[in-house]
Formats: structure tokens, sequence, C-alpha cells
């Protein structure tokens, strides 16, 4: 695997470690040392060195958007070619916008959009066509998730087109769902979405802005897991920065009566982080969709070809990021929205076409 950042094998299994295993201790660097054969010291320098050279991106709790009562979507938009940038730029105001890309296909920018429980996701897409200058936008919803959960193996021990059971599904989120989120849920959501300090008491600023002990924030944030408002406590790294400079959306027009036999499957290869069943429009005929990401565009073609073989599904077409634009994560009852809001949603004008 070829990066821009030299790294040795114990980096590698530390950013692996990063992704998937991060322990919710006091001081969880120092676990890390220990599970990797070294000591807090050498991984605390290591995470802060691979954080400079923009390979790790943030460190922080991953939280279940929807149990959380937010709505979200990914959205299509075909904007005109030469206006692709200024577009994107207008997308990325908005603070629920979290990842946004260029790619290759007649829909140019694709984005996905979180807003908060009183608001209407619908209201806020056709306010972004506007204010994108957009052609044409598609609301593409989650109807089924069958997996989330990006792991890139950075230490090539694993086959990209094999097929595994990670992730997070449909089935893990909670059945309070946002009935359990109260105000002081609310306050530790917006401390643990922060990146993570670097530092050997890790938790301790945290602890320290809720007014409770670390034990006592470690505890809830082992409960929100438990409970699957948290998905995980995470490392999530710069894909490129990191070798993965391929970035492949594959999209399956699948019959049906068949997502339903067939979602597990597709979910199941190593190399797929994310896929989802989407609505399909006159313009869209796809329903299911999967991220792959590989070092090579040849790389995640081989993961393809594979699902398609698995799956007997061969009418599938392949979205690659041209650009990037913003990967984030998505910020929770935060004040930002809530300013875009006043500014962009009065007078919102008429659906995105």
């Amino acid at each position: 695997m070829t990066t821009k950042v030299a790294m040795d094998d114990l980096d590698k299994r530390l950013l692996n470690s990063l992704q998937w295993e991060f322990p919710l201790v006091s001081r969880p660097f120092r676990a890390m040392g220990e599970a990797l054969g070294t000591t807090e010291d050498d991984v605390l320098a290591r995470v802060g060195r691979l954080k400079a050279d923009r390979v790790v991106r943030q460190i922080s709790a991953i939280f279940d958007t929807r149990s959380l009562g937010y709505k979200s979507s990914l959205v299509a938009m075909r904007v005109p070619a030469d206006r692709v940038d200024e577009s994107a730029a207008v997308l990325n105001e908005h603070p629920g916008v979290s990842h946004n890309y260029k790619r290759n296909h007649e829909f140019n920018l694709w984005f996905t959009v979180a807003v908060p429980p009183a608001t209407s996701l619908e209201e806020t897409v056709n306010v972004l066509h506007r204010l994108a200058g957009a052609e044409s936008t598609r609301i593409l919803q989650t109807l089924r998730l069958f997996k989330i959960g990006v792991k890139l193996d950075m230490t090539g021990s694993e086959d990209a087109a094999a097929q595994s059971d990670g992730g997070y599904g449909e089935d893990q989120r909670p059945s309070a769902g946002p009935a359990g989120i109260g105000p002081a849920e609310i306050a530790f959501i917006r401390e643990l979405q922060k990146d993570l300090p670097i530092q050997a008491e890790a938790f301790a600023p945290w602890a320290a802005a809720l007014g409770i002990p670390v034990e006592a924030l470690l505890e809830r944030a082992a409960r929100f897991q438990a409970q699957g408002y948290m998905r995980r406590f995470a490392g999530v790294l710069h894909h490129r920065e990191a070798g993965f400079r391929a970035n492949a959306m594959g999209v399956w027009k699948v019959p049906p009566e068949r997502v339903d036999a067939l979602g597990p499957t597709f979910a199941g290869f190593n190399a797929v982080s994310h896929c989802y069943q989407r609505p399909i429009y006159p313009d869209w005929p796809f329903n299911v969709f999967t991220m792959i990401h590989g070092r090579t565009p040849a790389d995640c073609q081989k993961v393809l070809e594979a699902i398609a073989a698995a799956t007997g599904i061969t009418e599938y077409a392949v979205l690659y990021s041209t650009k990037e634009y913003k990967k984030t994560r998505v910020p929770y009852f935060t004040a930002a929205e809530e300013a875009w809001e006043r500014k962009y949603l009065a007078g919102a004008g008429a659906p995105a076409a």
C-alpha cells in the first residue's frame, strides 16, 4: 500500500485499533499500548504524529442519527458542470451536511444531510436545491440499513473481497428511540462528539465540563453503546492520506422481492462500509447502495465483481468520487444548525425538481 506518510507496522496496527477497538477506559492510550506491546507514551506520540500528518481525522463517539430523533438522507444533485465547486461550497455551509463529493455521473454532487427532530428534511433539501442552483435533486433516504461501519484495514491482513459479519445494522437501534434523549443526554452527546484530546487521561476534560467523574462518563458511554444510541467510539481516517484513494459507490438494481434476502450478502463483504436500501425514481433505478473503499479503482472493481458473483445481480453502476468537498461527523444539538435555520428556512420556496 502506497501512502503519502511513512508508517511502520506498529503505526498500521495502531490505526486498525483506533478504528475498531478504542477502549472506553480512563487511560485509553495506555490500554492500547498494552494490547499492542508498547508504552502509553509511544502510543500518544504516534497518534499525535498521525493526526499532524492528517492520517487520523478525528477520534470521537459515533452516534446513530435516527435514534437521536434526527432525520437524514443521502441526496443526489445535478448542477451545471461549470459551477460544481460553487454549489458544493453552498451545501457545505449547512452544519448537517457531513459528506459532500463530486462523482462521475449526471448527478454530479452527492451529499448527506441531517436535520434536528423538529425540522423538515424535505424543506431543508428544497432550500439547498435553490441555493445551490441545482437542475435536479433526488432525496435518497434509507429504507433499510444493512450495514454501517468504516474500517480501513491498514495492515493488509484482510481480503477485501471476502465476507464477514461486522458492522452496525438496523436491529441494533434502541427501541426507546428519541424518547430516551433528554437534557442530560444532550449535554453528554455534545461532549462526546468532540475530537478526543491526545493526552494520557483523555476523557478528563469532557468529564470536567459535565461536572461528573470520569468513571461516570465512561459508564454512560458504555450504556449508550449497549442501548444503540452510540454505534461505537472510534477514530476516523483521512482515506486518501491513509492510502485508500479510491472511493466507489456501487449501486445495484435488485428486484424488490429479493432485497431483504440479498441485503446481508451485499453487506457482508469486508470492503463494504455502508449498505442501504434506498428509493428509486424514473431517472434513478438503483435501490441497493454499497460503499467501497480501496487503494485503487482495480481493488474496488474486484470487490464489485465478487458481489455480483455472490448475489447474481449484474445490473449495477459504479460512481467514483472525483473530489471531496467535505467529510466530517454530524454535529448534534448545536447552535450552528439553529442559526442556519433562522437564516434560510423562513419562506423556503418551491419543492426541488
